[in-house]
């Protein structure tokens, strides 16, 4: 069974590095790797995300609490997976040159990809309907600049939609149209 286990794993990482390097943007379309560069760096520390629900809170008075909320639930998914990154330490893809640098040495969740699929839950539940796009756009990016692996990204991805749905019902309390 532990040889099995050790084929299931290898394939596993197999896909990973292929699915990388199929959407790694390299040498590739230039107009491409810039963009996923800029995503990269407005995503840093969830700060894109942030300044959102920080903007949605100043312009939506009547739901500025749970403009609030969702922001704090999208800066819990980011505090979390630097936690479970700092855990499992697992090193960034060496098979590709990364276009962008990066804080950190470990790969696995994906912060960015955590915070933007938290604000991508939160903000849309209050009828920001860009963001989930965008937040798909960044998580995407990860892979572009060659910084992630697919598993960092859709981990990081869960982690932060899950964050921030377990803390739906605390975003709306007070909420006065929820």
């Amino acid at each position: 069974m532990d040889h099995l286990d050790d084929i299931d794993r290898r394939s596993l990482r197999g896909a990973d590095r292929r699915i990388l390097s199929a959407l790694y943007a390299g040498d590739r379309d230039p107009n491409v790797a810039t963009a996923a560069r800029a995503l990269s760096r407005v995503g840093e520390h969830g700060t894109l995300w942030l300044a959102a629900g920080l903007a949605g809170a100043a312009v939506d008075g009547g739901r500025r609490s749970a403009w609030l909320r969702g922001t704090a639930l999208t800066a819990g998914a980011h505090v979390v997976s630097m936690g479970v990154k700092w855990v499992v330490r697992r090193p960034r893809p060496v098979h590709v040159k990364p276009l962008v640098r990066t804080l950190g040495r470990h790969s696995f969740p994906s912060s960015h990809a955590a915070s933007a699929a938290a604000a991508a839950v939160a903000f849309g539940a209050l009828g920001a309907y860009a963001v989930p796009p965008l937040a798909a756009a960044m998580c995407v990016s990860r892979l572009v600049v060659g910084v992630h692996y697919p598993s960092d990204v859709a981990a990081g991805a869960v982690l932060g939609a899950l964050t921030a749905r377990v803390g739906a019902r605390w975003m709306r309390k007070g909420d006065a149209h929820g």
